[in-house]
């Protein structure tokens, strides 16, 4: 998908998304609607989660796609990393992360976005992974930091 066809899929999704949660306050009913409606817009996603920080470890919480790892390893592969760097993280080819975790086998590339809670503390991750290389870039990095702006 090119940049600027990317670029307006997250637009409408983003719009999308903001009409379902307008008067939302729950934030597991948001990341549940925010997975459902990303795994089903874009073909290139192969499982769609949030990791949750629950007492210093980090819990899977809702998802789409294939049976997810319960509970990541602490301050191993890409979600802890992007939690410690306090960053999205874009990982062309997972195989060359440094202790990535292979949750499925099938995934070859993958985004971690930070979820932080209104003081800004990094409360979990939204991991999107995809069974191609280099499926993720600037384009998803700035829509998905956008849309987990709604929870």
């Amino acid at each position: 998908m090119d940049k600027e066809k990317k670029r307006q899929r997250y637009l409408r999704i983003y719009a999308q998304l903001e009409a379902l949660l307008n008067e939302n306050t729950d934030q597991l009913a948001a990341m549940s609607t925010i997975n459902a409606v990303l795994y089903h817009k874009f073909d290139y996603y192969f499982w769609v989660g949030f990791y949750i920080l629950k007492n210093g470890e980090l819990i899977v919480g809702p998802y789409q796609g294939p049976v997810a790892c319960i509970k990541l390893k602490i301050n191993t592969g890409v979600c802890w990393a992007a939690i410690n760097q306090k960053e999205t993280l874009v990982v062309p080819d997972v195989h060359q992360f440094p202790g990535h975790i292979a949750c499925d086998s099938r995934s070859n590339s993958e985004i971690v976005v930070p979820l932080k809670n209104k003081q800004s503390d990094i409360i979990g991750v939204l991991d999107i992974d995809s069974k191609d290389l280099n499926s993720f870039d600037e384009e998803d990095k700035f829509g998905l930091e956008k849309i987990l702006s709604l929870i």
